[in-house]
């Protein structure tokens, strides 16, 4: 049997190294210290994937915008404003536009299909994705920061999460 305190020790002192305190999701989330280690870890392994880090903030802000998360919409905006994207593209992906960056606008049209359709992408779907630049490696990528959010989205609309004092504007 796994010392379930230990873990929720182990995880929320992780959360803290890494972002400097341990946000209200991860002390919901690790209520569950599997689902907390499912999440953060999976963030970690994401930092060694093709995406660049500003591609899958902008991934990220367009699930949570789609799934109405007020916690990871604002977490998200905050991380694609340290990423360097501008203002403008933000709001954009918030208001349920298209950002004016070719490639940015690639992707989150791209998120917001496969999100639509669940993954069942047709040939042609796949074809024209690729046709833009967009190919299996980066699909699943995609995919993979889809269930991430999906994750976390859920969790905070059960939870009702506050946002954290250093997410509000």
């Amino acid at each position: 049997m796994i010392d379930v305190q230990s873990k929720r020790d182990e995880v929320l002192a992780a959360a803290k190294k890494k972002f400097g305190f341990v946000p209200n999701l991860i002390k919901e989330m690790v209520k569950s210290p599997a689902a907390a280690q499912v999440y953060m870890k999976g963030q970690e392994v994401m930092t060694e994937a093709f995406l660049t880090n500003q591609e899958q903030q902008m991934i990220q802000l367009a699930i949570s915008t789609i799934n109405n998360c007020h916690y990871c919409t604002k977490a998200h905006s905050a991380l694609c404003k340290l990423a360097g994207t501008p203002q403008e593209e933000i709001e954009a992906i918030q208001s349920g536009s298209l950002p004016q960056d070719e490639r940015l606008k690639t992707l989150v049209s791209a998120t917001r299909l496969i999100h639509e359709k669940k993954g069942w992408l047709s040939e042609e779907d796949l074809q024209s994705l690729d046709s833009l630049g967009i190919d299996r490696v980066q699909i699943y990528e995609i995919i993979a920061l889809i269930g991430l959010k999906t994750l976390s989205n859920y969790i905070n609309h059960i939870a009702h999460t506050e946002l954290d004092p250093q997410m509000k504007d």
